[in-house]
């Protein structure tokens, strides 16, 4: 299905040059693949299933965050050692149950008709990631992906957005990163780089988004198809 575009107006408000996103609490709804995950891992030890409120909060800190909410009587040495198979088995679930967040898609459809490119900066596996890409239609769409262990350094360092906006022909300052989580954030600001705080994302009820630094905080993505809720950018 083709997306209409609105004609932009001379003088009207533009999208940024590069936009970089995080992936799972941002772009991708990908909290129930991994319940899926987490509750194969309890059946297998005879434990009850969880529930997706249960395990939503912690999908933006990673596998072993979530291992940790679906066993949290282990040990972390224990903890750890069950991430092998929690990587495993999500890779037979990944894409099975999860979506794009709603207008997304419309989203990404409107910076790219803008003449803007848009990459991904994840700490997913990039072999995880990459599977990804073509289950929803943007393989050929994603200017760059860079996961967690494609480079020696993951977010919160800048290493991965500055390498990705380099890969977008980019300068940092000219480029947003969108994220979820403390982590995106800081890393944003230690690549001199404009964010977007996207509080629709995983967040744990301690968490404090207004303390993150971000320089706009968007409550939903549809609030994102207006190039005017963006940050500004010098130049």
């Amino acid at each position: 299905m083709t997306i209409a575009q609105p004609q932009r107006q001379p003088g009207m408000p533009r999208f940024p040059r590069g936009v970089l996103f995080d992936l799972d609490g941002t772009l991708l709804d990908s909290a129930p693949d991994m319940l899926a995950t987490a509750n194969a891992m309890r059946a297998e030890r005879g434990e009850a299933a969880m529930t997706l409120a249960q395990l939503r909060p912690h999908v933006s800190r990673g596998s072993r965050a979530m291992v940790g909410a679906a066993f949290p009587a282990l040990q972390a040495q224990a903890r750890d050692a069950l991430v092998p198979a929690f990587l495993a088995i999500y890779e037979r679930e990944l894409g099975r149950h999860g979506t794009p967040f709603a207008d997304i898609e419309a989203m990404l459809a409107r910076i790219e008709a803008d003449g803007g490119r848009w990459g991904i900066v994840t700490n997913k596996p990039e072999y995880l990631a990459r599977q990804l890409l073509p289950l929803l239609g943007w393989e050929q769409r994603c200017g760059v992906l860079i996961g967690g262990d494609t480079l020696p350094e993951r977010k919160p360092h800048p290493m991965p957005l500055l390498h990705a906006a380099d890969a977008l022909g980019l300068a940092p300052e000219a480029c947003v990163y969108v994220g979820d989580d403390r982590s995106d954030i800081e890393a944003a600001r230690a690549a001199g780089m404009p964010s977007v705080v996207a509080l629709w994302g995983y967040r744990l009820p301690e968490d404090s988004p207004r303390e993150w630094g971000g320089d706009v905080m968007v409550e939903t993505p549809g609030e994102l198809l207006d190039p005017a809720r963006w940050p500004a950018l010098a130049g």
